[in-house]
């Protein structure tokens, strides 16, 4: 078998990562992964739909020393992956912008990964619309391309309700159905024609 190259897969910048049943992994299980940064280098993406239960909010502002309130809408905490989990990372709507620390993804999003967002953040200057997503998941050159040609992943559009607004339960069913797929009829078992 040929080793899955860049030719066969476009660059997934600002899409969206579906995991197929079956996948292998359970960290992914149902994972629904925004990818931030996918080049002939590797790929860079936060799950948006495996919240962190154990960690809210405003413990994580008590910890890191930045005065919260609580009285400002929060961004809900999430698993972004199994990579460098003690990290923050902010999926954000485009309205906001940390001078050379936001990284732009397509036309609706940014990412930043640094205090000064969620310093922003406290103060009422932040983004309309944040997630902040505790690790990353991260593939090497070459590994997406290979997962997605094992049948791993479904590829779709990103839908800034669907990340910021649906239900994280729902995330996984709901991207699934934006591409036109009843999640029942998906099969654990990739196929090739």
């Amino acid at each position: 078998m040929k080793n899955p190259t860049l030719e066969n897969v476009p660059f997934l910048d600002g899409k969206l990562l579906v995991a197929m049943p079956g996948m292998g992994d359970p960290r992914f299980e149902k994972a629904v992964v925004f990818i931030c940064a996918h080049s002939a280098e590797g790929a860079m993406g936060l799950m948006i739909n495996k919240p962190a239960k154990e960690l809210k909010f405003d413990d994580l502002m008590t910890q890191l020393g930045i005065d919260w309130d609580g009285e400002l809408a929060s961004p809900k905490v999430h698993h972004g992956g199994p990579v460098e989990h003690g990290r923050g990372f902010v999926l954000h709507s485009r309205d906001y912008e940390s001078e050379g620390s936001s990284m732009k993804i397509g036309d609706d999003f940014g990412m930043t990964a640094t205090l000064d967002i969620l310093t922003d953040i406290a103060l009422g200057k932040g983004p309309k619309r944040a997630l902040l997503a505790l690790g990353y998941t991260g593939w090497a050159p070459g590994q997406l391309e290979a997962e997605l040609q094992a049948n791993g992943w479904l590829i779709a559009d990103v839908d800034k309700e669907l990340v910021f607004a649906a239900k994280d339960s729902d995330k996984w069913q709901l991207a699934i159905e934006g591409l036109g797929i009843d999640p029942r009829m998906l099969s654990a078992e990739g196929g090739r024609a």
